[in-house]
């Protein structure tokens, strides 16, 4: 077991073999009192053994833009509508009706945030059932993520394993992003929780100290990555939008809503006023170009317009974890026109989440896992303070129950206009369905011990950093 002397000189080797194959002790134990618990457990049980089974890489929803005839037909289109269009509408074809053929544009790849999302999802069940091997999942990923941090950079921060064609320009492969280097922050700062915790499971003579040691050196590194790697542009007297990578000019609403959450986050953690300075600067920037009717715009650049589900969520997430971390009124405030905007305008009339309420272009599908993974995160953050996203929460969890599991385990990743595309993409909403269910399971197991819902998730919060030097 993790933490016994006979262990600690193995625990990555015993998490990489727990990692390649399934555990046929690895099972949550049912809630026998909670039905729609019981059913989101044996999913997750099933999908951790089609993980084991299926492997830590995927093909992705960028696949076919990810190889060199993708991004050159996506730089055309971006360059010259007509001829772009042409270029790309193979692609798009197969999106549509032959999702499978994305193995004929790129290799499968090994993508950081879903090894984010993994590591907490595994967090997540250890707090549920206390078994070690999901504890060693968690470590396993974390472990992955140090391996594939940005190169050519000092402090721990990640990207994507790919170029990317934007209509800025190319995004070259590792290049570290603040939409991305947030979700490693809170990984390790939620497995470090959990070693350092005394009633984690773990006594104090038996942690490992070497460990935790290390993880505490990640998260200093990766908040001095999010306030001096990625920069400010100043919108006002007191508000900056920030960089999305360490190179481009800012103006993306999610990217400053990232940044001023891991910032207000570290700025607690390490008592650093540096930290929150530009946090605030950046929530004020957020703040200020919500719409009337509660909406956000992507970016502020008059061109990317649209209002879209998962990108609402990742801007409402970080004001809810901010408005928990600090009680700030104007956030709070923010929070409760998004909410009834979020709900009149991206959802279906059954309930479930739509993609976009302003569509920046003709849709390939009608609905999206990811929307439906961040739709239950944000319920989650904030069915305490709004009570009608409990209903809303539930509806999202009971479809991807009746729906959207396939009979090898995972989930399916889009609802098409005609048909599923059922190609299992990490990144793309396999690692972040996972994580969601089972921060579910860990909240509703807590529900039933505590009979009462939590008035929130609890935001990490360290205060035994809060000595070390940021």
């Amino acid at each position: 077991m993790y933490l016994q002397p006979a262990a600690r000189a193995s625990h990555r080797d015993a998490a990489t073999e727990a990692s390649q194959s399934a555990s046929s002790d690895m099972r949550i134990v049912p809630n026998q009192t909670n039905q729609l618990d019981e059913k989101v457990a044996n999913v997750l049980d099933d999908f951790t053994e089609w993980l084991a089974r299926y492997g830590e890489t995927s093909r992705d929803h960028q696949t076919f833009f990810a190889g060199a005839t993708g991004q050159a037909a996506k730089a055309l289109y971006y360059r010259h509508k007509l001829l772009g269009t042409a270029a790309v509408a193979p692609m798009i074809f197969f999106e549509a009706f032959l999702p499978s053929a994305r193995r004929l544009f790129h290799q499968p790849t090994r993508f950081p945030i879903a090894d984010a999302h993994y590591a907490m999802g595994f967090a997540f069940l250890f707090q549920v059932t206390n078994d070690e091997a999901y504890l060693q999942r968690a470590i396993h990923f974390l472990d992955e993520l140090k391996k594939s941090r940005s190169p050519g950079f000092t402090e721990y921060c990640w990207g994507y394993p790919y170029d990317w064609v934007t209509r800025n320009g190319m995004i070259r492969s590792q290049t570290p992003l603040i939409t991305s280097t947030p979700y490693a922050y809170e990984a390790f700062l939620q497995v470090y929780e959990i070693l350092e915790s005394e009633d984690g499971g773990r006594r104090t003579e038996d942690r490992n100290e070497e460990l935790l040691e290390q993880y505490k050196q990640i998260i200093q590194s990766i908040a001095r990555h999010a306030r001096f790697d990625i920069k400010d542009f100043k919108t006002s007297e007191n508000a900056s939008s920030c960089s999305y990578s360490p190179y481009d000019g800012g103006g993306v609403i999610n990217a400053a809503a990232y940044r001023a959450f891991l910032l207000t986050s570290a700025s607690r953690i390490f008592s650093n006023d540096s930290y929150f300075n530009a946090a605030e600067r950046n929530l004020k920037f957020v703040l200020d170009n919500q719409k009337t009717d509660g909406s956000w715009y992507y970016a502020t650049d008059g061109v990317r317009d649209f209002v879209d589900h998962f990108h609402t969520c990742f801007v409402m997430k970080a004001l809810a974890k901010i408005h928990a971390l600090t009680g700030h009124e104007a956030c709070g405030e923010a929070l409760a026109r998004g909410v009834a905007y979020y709900q009149k305008n991206l959802f279906e009339e059954d309930g479930l989440p739509k993609p976009f309420s302003k569509a920046p272009r003709l849709t390939v599908y009608k609905r999206e896992l990811y929307d439906c993974a961040e739709g239950i995160n944000l319920c989650l953050l904030l069915r305490g303070r709004f009570p009608q996203l409990e209903t809303t929460l539930e509806t999202v969890v009971e479809g991807i129950l009746k729906s959207w599991i396939k009979p090898d385990g995972s989930f399916r990743s889009r609802r098409l206009h005609l048909g599923w595309d059922n190609v299992p993409m990490h990144r793309w909403g396999q690692s972040q369905m996972f994580r969601s269910l089972a921060l579910y399971l860990r909240e509703a197991r807590r529900t039933t011990s505590e009979q009462c819902h939590p008035q929130s998730i609890p935001v990490h919060q360290l205060s035994t950093l809060s000595s070390q030097p940021a």
